[in-house]
Parts: C-alpha cells; sequence; structure tokens
C-alpha cells in the first residue's frame, strides 16, 4: 500500500522534526527530494498528511493516526535488534505479564535468586494494577485466572485460587474486643468479603471500618503495616505467611472455581527460557505452598491449592 518504503523513513523524520528542511538535514538528502518524497506519498494515500505552515510542517489529523502507527512499528523493530544484541551477547530479554501485587509481594522477594538462577536473562514487566484479565499477546509469559469450566488456553497450573484473611501479628495482638476490624478489600471485590467469615481470629465484636484500594500490591501493604485485615490472596501473600509478617486472621481458606495459570503468548511461540522461568516460578510456589502446610497444618494449604 505504499509507493516506497524510504517513504515511512522520510515521513518519520519530516513528522518527528515537525520541517522538512530538518528533516532533509537528518536523512543527507536536499529538502526538495524530502518534499517531493512525500507529496508522491500524500497522492498515493489520497489524503494529506502535513500542512505546511510558515516552514513548519505540522501534521493533520491522517497522518497523526499514521505517524503513532510508524512510530510503533520502528520501536517494535528496534526492540528486536536489541534483542539479537543481547542475544549474540549471550543475554535474553524476558517480558512477564503479571499483577503488581504478585511483582511487589512474591517476586521481588526472591528476585535474587531467580536473577542467580538465570544469570543470561534480563526481566522485564508488564504490570497489571487491577484484575489478571486480557490477552498475552507481545510478552512471553503471563500470569492469568480463568474458570475452571472454561476451555483451556494451553496455560500451565500455577495454583487453585485460595484465599485467606490475614493480618500483621501486632494488629492480632490488640484485642479489644470494643473495638472492630478494620476491612482492607480490592475496590473491585464483589461485595463484603469478611461478611463470609463468621469470625475472625483477631477477638474484636465492634462495628467494622472499611479500607479500599484499587490496586491490590497496597491491600497487602496496609495489612502488613498493622492497618487491618485483608483477604489474602495465597498467589502473592505466601512470602509474608512464611516470614511471619503476616498471620492467618481466620483458621479457614477459601477456595473458588477460578484457577491461576501461566499462559504462553498467542502470537508466537513459547520461547524455551521462558519455559524454564515458568517452571522455576511454579515449583519455588509450591515449595512455599508445602512450607505452609506444615506451619499451620490446619489450614490444609497443599489439598486446597492443588
Amino acid at each position: 500500500m505504499l509507493p516506497s518504503s524510504n517513504a515511512l523513513f522520510v515521513f518519520d523524520a519530516a513528522a518527528r522534526n515537525g520541517s522538512f528542511t530538518a528533516a532533509a538535514a537528518e536523512l543527507n538528502v536536499t529538502q526538495p527530494a524530502v518534499s517531493r518524497m512525500l507529496g508522491q506519498l500524500e497522492e498515493h494515500l489520497g489524503v494529506r498528511l502535513f500542512d505546511r505552515k510558515a516552514g513548519r510542517a505540522v501534521l493533520t489529523e491522517e497522518g497523526e493516526l499514521l505517524y503513532r502507527r510508524v512510530l510503533d512499528g520502528f520501536r517494535s523493530i528496534e526492540s528486536g535488534l536489541v534483542e539479537i544484541e543481547r542475544r549474540r551477547k549471550g543475554t535474553e530479554t524476558v517480558t512477564l505479564s503479571v499483577s503488581s501485587a504478585f511483582t511487589t509481594h512474591w517476586l521481588m522477594p526472591r528476585i535474587d535468586k531467580l536473577q542467580k538462577q538465570f544469570p543470561q536473562v534480563d526481566l522485564r514487566f508488564q504490570l497489571i494494577s487491577g484484575a489478571l484479565r486480557g490477552p498475552v499477546e507481545n510478552v512471553d509469559l503471563g500470569m492469568r485466572f480463568r474458570d475452571r469450566d472454561e476451555p483451556s488456553s494451553g496455560g500451565a497450573l500455577v495454583m487453585k485460587e485460595v484465599m485467606l484473611p490475614m493480618c500483621s501479628p501486632g494488629y492480632l495482638g490488640e484485642t479489644d474486643p470494643a473495638e472492630g476490624n478494620t476491612i482492607i478489600r480490592l475496590a473491585e471485590t464483589p461485595g463484603d468479603w469478611a461478611a463470609d467469615y463468621a469470625s475472625l481470629l483477631t477477638g474484636r465484636r465492634g462495628a467494622a471500618k472499611g479500607l479500599s484500594f484499587t490496586d491490590y500490591a497496597v491491600v497487602v501493604q496496609a495489612a502488613l503495616l498493622g492497618q487491618g485485615i485483608a483477604l489474602g490472596w495465597l498467589t502473592v501473600a505466601s512470602h509474608w505467611l512464611l516470614t511471619g509478617a503476616l498471620v492467618p486472621a481466620s483458621d479457614r481458606l477459601t477456595t473458588t472455581r477460578r484457577i491461576c495459570e501461566f499462559l504462553p503468548p498467542r502470537n508466537r511461540p513459547m520461547r524455551p527460557i521462558a519455559a524454564e522461568i515458568r517452571d522455576w516460578i511454579t515449583a519455588q510456589m509450591r515449595s512455599e505452598i508445602a512450607a505452609i502446610d506444615r506451619l499451620y497444618p490446619k489450614l490444609g494449604a497443599m489439598a486446597a491449592c492443588y
């Protein structure tokens, strides 16, 4: 659909510089050559891409549309070239699409172990602050939840969706029955999760208060700071249970119909290094759940998660 692939480079330079003269200097050609090339492109497309105003080249609405796409394309090509260079030097880039909460509270405490296990890998993250939804595209690996009745997309099991009310030891120790619990919740979670628990282990019987956040990473952080009780997803908060920074605020786990999976990208094959990182994370998590099972045997964590 283009008269010449060179037209894209000329168009990019003119759009970026806002000047045909500056574009010509950058490309080491004459200004009339730039003007002629862009005129041919506009004639071919049947639209004006630039408004020529007092020596400036201002993108039209159609020009802005094309420039955004050209910029995305050039960035994608550049990323590929960078990846080739890193591979030549023995380094690979792996991009994970995961929640900000999982990255902050599960992965960060182990990032040194991960880097020692995969010293040749540069990790990048596509962080999702809310629910783990959406397609897994243009990344190497994505963590997502799905209902057990939904058809599989070729994902590898991380664990079933299991939650447990958690709080800091200090909050659990403040047992004034006259006070009410502060319930920390994720804003998009439907209903009041605390109503599903007949009693919580804090001993507080007063009217409950609430804190609500749109990012689950902040929900967990508030619980760590002793601000109340949060419903802890074990895929995120298991590290803090093991270290004792968080403790169970109930003696009962909640298991839903959803499962947590690592999905391959749907628009390209799974790379071997991404599969290795996936297997390392899932093995670490299974080992951690087994340790929680030994620490709190009444919860039945292993049976619930797997």
